[in-house]
C-alpha cells in the first residue's frame, strides 16, 4: 500500500474526517482528538502497513514511527479533500454526542488546567521573586518605598499581576483554537483603564439602564477563562454560518458585539466569584485545620505528586496568590517536603555503599535544596520505602513548625533555596526567620531518618528488572560489543544524557512503556545536553525539537524523546545544533534542553532513548543508577542486511 492508501485507511478507521475535531502529530505518532471514540477499530488500525501500534484515551494515538510526518501531511490532504470535505474535517458536526464518562471528564479538565495555568507559571514566579527582592532592599535600607526607584521598579511586577486575565486569556485561547488577539481584545476591556474608571466613579456606570457589576478584574484568572470559552462557542458558530469573504472583520465584529457584553454583566462577576470562592476554599481548610492542614499537605505530597494530582493545586493557589498576595497553605507545604527530599537524600548518598546509587542521591539532593525535586522523587525516594518514610517525618515536622508559625509564602514558585526570598514579609521580619527555620527542621529531620533507616538491601535502585526473564538482577554493565565468529555484531548505543537510568516499562507514557516503539530504556537527566547514542545520520528532527532519530550505519535507528508529550511546547526549551540529514558522531551535540523550562511548564523530563527497529535489532540493556553521557547505554545486535553487508565488507578487506 502507498502512503496515500494508508492514510486513507486510518481515516476510515478512526471513524471518518467528520469525527476529528483536531490531528497533530509528535515525533512518532498522529494524535487524533475525537468526536466519539467508540468509532475507532483499533484492530484494523494495527493491521495497517506501517502503524507500529495504537493508543486510546483522552486522545486516540496512532504510531508510525520516524514516518510520522509523511503519514500526518497524507491523512490531512485526505481529510481535507474528496468525499470528507473541509467542512467535515474542521469541525464533526455530523458526528455522534460521546457518552458521559467521569474519566474522560476528568482528563479533558485537568488538561485544560495543565495547558492554560503552566505556561504563566514562569511569568508569574519571576516577577514574585522580583517582587519579594525589593520588599528585601527596601527592608535593609537599599531602597525607600517612596522613592521613584522603588515606585518604578515595582511596576515590573506588578504589572504581570495587574495583566494576569491577558496571560490567561492569551493561554486559553490557544487551547481552545480561537483567536488569539480577538480573545486578549476582548478580556482587555476588564483591565481597560477608561472602563476600570467608570466603575469606579461614584454611582458606578451603567449600560442601556441596566448597572455594570463593580469587580476589580485585576489578577483573577477565572473571569477571562468563561470569557474565552464563550468567545470559543460564538466565534465557532459564525465561522461556519459566515460567508468567506466577509469573515475576516464580521466573525470578530459579532464576537465582540456578543460576548462583550455577556462577559461585562455576567461571566465576569461570576468568574470572581468562582474565584473568590476557591480562594475562601483554600484559606478555609487552612483556618479550619490551622497547621494541621499544612502538616497533612506537606506529608502526603510525595504521594500526590507520584500521580500528577499536584497539578489541581496550581489553580487555587495563584487565585489565593492574587486575591490576598499571599499562601499560607500549599506553597508553605512544598517547602517542607522539598527541603525533607533533599534531606533524606543527601542521607542516602552518605550511607549507601553503591556508588551509582550514590551519585544520583546526590546529585537528587542538591536539585531539591534549590525546589527542583523530581530527580530525588523518582530516582531515589518512590523506589525506596525507608526513603519515602523519612521524607515524609521531615515533611511532617516541618510542616507542623511552618503551619504553627503561620508562615506565608508570597511568590507562586517551587521552593527552595534560589527562590527563597519568596518568604520576605515588610510586615512580619520573622516570616522569613521562621521560614528558614523550617526549612532547616526538614533538611535535618529527614537526613537523620534516612541514615538510620537505610539498608542498601532495600533499594530497588540497584536492581534492575531483566525484561527477557522477569525476574530482578544486578545486570552487567560493561558493553557487549559481540563477535564475527562466535555470535552476531552488536552496535553499542551510548547514552545521550547525563542523568539517572529509568526502566522504560516504568515510564508513564503506554507508547513507550508497552515498548510499541521498541527496546530501550530511559533517562531521567540533569543535564540538557543531548548528544549523539551512535553515529550515523539523523533521520528525524521536527520543528518542535524535542525529538531526534538517528540511522546508524549498520542499520540501528535510534530514537531520543526529550520528556514526555513536550511536542506540546513548540520546541520553546529546545535549541537544535544540527538539522535533518547531517552526518554525526557518537557523543556529538544534537540539542540542548533547557529541562527547568520544561518542568516549570509541567511536563516529565524523563527521556526514553529507543531501538525502533529492535524487532531486527534485538536490544540488551547494560546501564542502570546514574549514568553520564557517553557511557555504555544498550547494544543492538546488529544482523541485518546493512550490518551483514558491512560484515562481509570488512571481512573482504
Amino acid at each position: 500500500m502507498t502512503t496515500q492508501e494508508n492514510a486513507k485507511a486510518i481515516l476510515e478507521n478512526v471513524g471518518g474526517a467528520a469525527n476529528i475535531s483536531n490531528l497533530h502529530h509528535c515525533s512518532t505518532r498522529l494524535r487524533f482528538a475525537l468526536n466519539d471514540e467508540t468509532k475507532v477499530d483499533a484492530d484494523a488500525l494495527k493491521a495497517i502497513p506501517g502503524v507500529i501500534g495504537v493508543v486510546t484515551g483522552a486522545q486516540t494515538q496512532v504510531i508510525v514511527g520516524t514516518a510520522v510526518a509523511d503519514v500526518y501531511r497524507a491523512v490531512e490532504k485526505e481529510r481535507t479533500s474528496g468525499g470528507s470535505g473541509p467542512a467535515q474535517a474542521g469541525g464533526g458536526a455530523a458526528a455522534p454526542k460521546r457518552g458521559f464518562s467521569w474519566k474522560r471528564t476528568g482528563s479533558a479538565i485537568m488538561d485544560f488546567v495543565v495547558s492554560v495555568f503552566t505556561p504563566i507559571i514562569p511569568a508569574i514566579a519571576g516577577a514574585g521573586i522580583f517582587k519579594s527582592l525589593l520588599v528585601l532592599a527596601s527592608a535593609v535600607g537599599w531602597l525607600a518605598t517612596d522613592s521613584d526607584d522603588y515606585r518604578l521598579l515595582s511596576a515590573i511586577p506588578d504589572a504581570v499581576f495587574g495583566f494576569l486575565p491577558l496571560l490567561v486569556a492569551y493561554t486559553s485561547a490557544k487551547k481552545l483554537d480561537v483567536n488569539r488577539p480577538v480573545a486578549l481584545g476582548l478580556v482587555g476591556v476588564l483591565v481597560f483603564p477608561a472602563f476600570t474608571a467608570l466603575l469606579a466613579q461614584e454611582g458606578g456606570v451603567q449600560l442601556f439602564g441596566l448597572t455594570v457589576p463593580n469587580v476589580n478584574y485585576n489578577a483573577q484568572v477565572f473571569p477571562a477563562i468563561l470569557a474565552v470559552l464563550a468567545l470559543w462557542g460564538v466565534e465557532r458558530f459564525f465561522m461556519k454560518i459566515t460567508w468567506s469573504p466577509i469573515r475576516t472583520f464580521f466573525v470578530p465584529l459579532m464576537c465582540f458585539i456578543i460576548v462583550a457584553p455577556i462577559m461585562i454583566f455576567l461571566l465576569g462577576p461570576l468568574g470572581y466569584f468562582l474565584g473568590s470562592l476557591l480562594t475562601s476554599a483554600m484559606l478555609g481548610l487552612y483556618s479550619g485545620l490551622g497547621w494541621v492542614a499544612v502538616a497533612l499537605m506537606a506529608a502526603i505530597l510525595p504521594l500526590i505528586i507520584s500521580v500528577g494530582m499536584h497539578k489541581a493545586f496550581i489553580p487555587p493557589t495563584i487565585a489565593t496568590v492574587g486575591a490576598t498576595g499571599r499562601d499560607p497553605f500549599y506553597l508553605v507545604a512544598s517547602l517542607a517536603h522539598n527541603l525533607s527530599e533533599a534531606g533524606a537524600n543527601l542521607a542516602v548518598a552518605v550511607r549507601t555503599k553503591n556508588t551509582t546509587l550514590r551519585a544520583t542521591a546526590l546529585s537528587g539532593g542538591i536539585s531539591a535544596l534549590f525546589g527542583i525535586t523530581e530527580p530525588a522523587l523518582y530516582g531515589v525516594t518512590l523506589q525506596n520505602r525507608r526513603t519515602l518514610a523519612a521524607v515524609i517525618v521531615g515533611s511532617l515536622s516541618a510542616g507542623t513548625y511552618l503551619g504553627l508559625t503561620q508562615v506565608a509564602a508570597f511568590a507562586v514558585v517551587s521552593p527552595g533555596l534560589a527562590s527563597f526570598s519568596m518568604f520576605v514579609d515588610a510586615l512580619n521580619p520573622m516570616n522569613i526567620v521562621n521560614a528558614a527555620i523550617g526549612l532547616v527542621i526538614a533538611v535535618v529531620v529527614s537526613f537523620v531518618v534516612s541514615a538510620l533507616l537505610w539498608r542498601d538491601s532495600d533499594s530497588g535502585t540497584i536492581r534492575a528488572l531483566n525484561k527477557e526473564s522477569g525476574v530482578e538482577k544486578e545486570q552487567d554493565l560493561s558493553p557487549a560489543p559481540g563477535d564475527a565468529a562466535t555470535g552476531p555484531v552488536h552496535s553499542r548505543v551510548v547514552s545521550p544524557l547525563t542523568g539517572e537510568v529509568v526502566a522504560l516499562s516504568a515510564v508513564d507514557d503506554a507508547v513507550f512503556s508497552a515498548g510499541i516503539l521498541g527496546d530501550g530504556v530511559a533517562i531521567r537527566p540533569t543535564d540538557g545536553a543531548v548528544r549523539a547514542p551512535i553515529s550515523g545520520v539523523v533521520t528525524t528532527l521536527q520543528d518542535s525539537k524535542h525529538a531526534i532519530g538517528i540511522r546508524g550505519d549498520d542499520g540501528v535507528e535510534v530514537l531520543v524523546h526529550v520528556g514526555l508529550d513536550t511536542v506540546q511546547l513548540n520546541g520553546a526549551p529546545f535549541t537544535a545544533h544540527v538539522a535533518q540529514g547531517d552526518r554525526v558522531e557518537a557523543g556529538q551535540l544534537l540539542v540542548t534542553a533547557d529541562l527547568a523550562a520544561i518542568t516549570a511548564a509541567g511536563f516529565d523530563t524523563v527521556t526514553p532513548v529507543v531501538v525502533v527497529n529492535s524487532a531486527d535489532h534485538p536490544v540488551t540493556v547494560h546501564a542502570t543508577g546514574s549514568v553520564t553521557a557517553g557511557d555504555a547505554l544498550v547494544s543492538a545486535a546488529a544482523n541485518s542486511a546493512a550490518a551483514n553487508e558491512k560484515e562481509l565488507t570488512h571481512g573482504a578487506a
